[in-house]
C-alpha cells in the first residue's frame, strides 16, 4: 500500500484542526498559543510539500523554506518577548497583559 496525496492532505488537515482547537480552547497561556501557531504553519508546509511532490514541481518545496524561515524568526522573537514579559511581570498569562494596550 502506497501513500497517496489524500493521506498527506488528511494528515495536514488534522494537524491544522488540532492547532485551531488549541488556539480556540487555550487563550490564557501564551507559550501554548505560539506552539499552536507553529503547528498550523507546519500543517500548511506539509500540504505545500505534498502538492509539490504530486505535481512534480519544486516551487512548493522552495516556498516551504521561506515559510520555515519566517516561522523560525517568529518563534525566536515571540519567545524573546515572552521572556522579557516574564521578567517584568513574573507571569505570561494572556489575561494579565491588558496593561499593554495602547
Amino acid at each position: 500500500m502506497s501513500l497517496t496525496l489524500g493521506h498527506f492532505l488528511s494528515l495536514g488537515a488534522l494537524l491544522f484542526a488540532i492547532s485551531v482547537i488549541g488556539i480556540y480552547l487555550n487563550r490564557k497561556n501564551l507559550i501554548v498559543l505560539l506552539m499552536a501557531i507553529e503547528l498550523m504553519l507546519l500543517a500548511v508546509n506539509m500540504n505545500f510539500v505534498a502538492f509539490s511532490h504530486y505535481l512534480g514541481d519544486l516551487h512548493g518545496q522552495v516556498f516551504v523554506f521561506f515559510i520555515m524561515t519566517v516561522a523560525a524568526a517568529e518563534a525566536a522573537i515571540g519567545l524573546a518577548i515572552l521572556v522579557q514579559l516574564f521578567r517584568a511581570r513574573t507571569s505570561i498569562s494572556a489575561d494579565e497583559l491588558t496593561t499593554l494596550k495602547g
